[in-house]
């Protein structure tokens, strides 16, 4: 039976973090800081919530299951886990996210210097997907390239921003604005969907399992320890940037007033923190974030799809990344548009897949259970996407007034009455 080494644990601590940590986990917290003014860490609780302790619960969950989703979901039935499967491969693959890797990071990195048009972002992303590529095609040295060499470049870009963020005072701190006056634990919760790490959990699961067997450990309860601990450490790794971030957009006010969004509040803070090296810094910081990401969704989708059609991994590996290569030259405004629908409809089935799968051991038939509690989350999220749609309108007007709908949690009390009613069911089923 094989260890793993102390190094190699911390690198494969290291290597989550990293695969978590892309632009939008950057760029989110200053702006919910900077809105929620005074009541930001009652917005912070709720964001942390579903930006840490959602991903750090799904890796442990798919711990269990060789980090595969499907088994994971398989109280659905064959056919509805695979379709679940699928989704998410594809959403936070070629679909949207590793594409969005692309577009974020020329957008605020480097359309400074090369301008917006759409030939330079072409260009832009044809050079970032053949790194993307060079580095997936030889997933079994993740743990090298990732977890021993980019991971800490970016763990030292983010500490720099992070001891900048803690050690320039905050100076004027407003009133809360919008939904953080009267909700911001609620609305910080909704908030840490964007960072999309929950479902980006649900894919990195299987690279992490497969980066600890990379290095020859066998046994079944050494791959969840290790596996494990690699969460916890990313959990910890992610709350304490999260928390600086929150701290850098508290203190934005001064530089940066009313932003628009947080790459706005980024740009000013660096470069008020670090002068003209803050732009350059910026930059790096935000591809490197952006390169392991990418390189993590792309290695997951490819080890799944070949799995799943026994086509080779690396023809796999060209495949996704000249679909995300033709993706993001649609635009980040497009892929926006596009994806927030589709996350709204799919985060609420996903979470109870993930929460429910923790108690299956107490239940006689854990399908009787999972299935239909999924099956109405799944019903309110479809809800939730088109609200975030021009087909809002056509909506009933009771579904206004459902409990949460405000807080875009409509999905979470009918949810939690069929879990009640089907356990009761498979109690007193034979």
């Amino acid at each position: 039976m094989t260890s793993l080494r102390t190094k190699d644990i911390i690198a494969l601590g290291f290597m989550t973090f990293a695969l978590f940590i892309g632009a939008g986990n950057i760029i989110f917290p200053p702006i919910v800081a900077q809105q929620a003014g005074e009541h930001v860490w009652l917005a912070a609780i709720g964001f942390l919530i579903t930006a840490v302790g959602l991903p750090v619960i799904t890796i442990m969950a798919l711990s269990k299951t060789e980090g595969s989703i499907e088994i994971l979901s398989s109280p659905l039935g064959k056919v509805a886990s695979l379709i679940l499967t699928v989704v998410c491969y594809l959403s936070v693959g070629p679909l949207f996210a590793a594409p969005r890797t692309a577009t974020v990071s020329y957008e605020i990195g480097f359309s400074p210097y090369f301008g917006t048009s759409a030939s330079s972002l072409f260009i832009y992303s044809i050079v970032y997907f053949a790194v993307v590529t060079v580095v997936s095609l030889y997933p079994n040295k993740l743990l090298d390239t990732v977890g021993h060499f980019l991971a800490p470049l970016k763990i030292i870009s983010l500490a720099i921003l992070g001891i900048a963020a803690v050690m320039i005072p905050a100076g004027y701190i407003p009133p809360a604005v919008n939904n953080y006056i009267e909700s911001p634990v609620s609305e910080g919760f909704v908030n840490g969907y964007l960072t999309m790490d929950t479902l980006g959990a649900l894919v990195f699961g299987i690279v992490i399992i497969h980066a600890i067997r990379s290095r020859g450990v066998t046994d079944e309860k050494l791959v969840t320890r290790y596996a494990i601990i690699a969460s916890l450490i990313s959990g910890v790794g992610l709350t304490l940037v999260y928390l600086s971030l929150f701290k850098l957009g508290l203190g934005s006010h001064e530089v940066a007033p009313n932003a628009a969004n947080g790459a706005v509040i980024l740009h000013a803070y660096v470069q008020h923190a670090f002068g003209n090296l803050g732009s350059l810094f910026l930059t790096a910081l935000i591809f490197i974030a952006c390169m392991v990401t990418a390189i993590g969704l792309t290695c997951a989708c490819a080890e799944y799809f070949s799995q799943l059609t026994k086509i080779p991994y690396k023809i796999f590996v060209f495949i996704l990344v000249l679909f995300s290569l033709v993706i993001s030259n649609l635009g980040l405004t497009k892929l926006i548009a596009i994806s927030v629908p589709v996350l709204s409809a799919i985060y609420p089935p996903a979470i109870v897949v993930i929460m429910l799968s923790f108690f299956w051991k107490f239940w006689k038939n854990p399908t009787v259970v999972v299935a239909p509690v999924t099956a109405v989350s799944f019903i309110f999220g479809i809800i939730e996407g088109i609200k975030v749609t021009s087909f809002k309108d056509h909506l009933p007007s009771f579904i206004q007034n459902l409990p949460l709908n405000e807080q875009n949690l409509a999905w979470f009390i009918p949810s939690c009455v069929v879990l009640v009613i089907c356990i009761i069911i498979d109690k007193v089923r034979n």
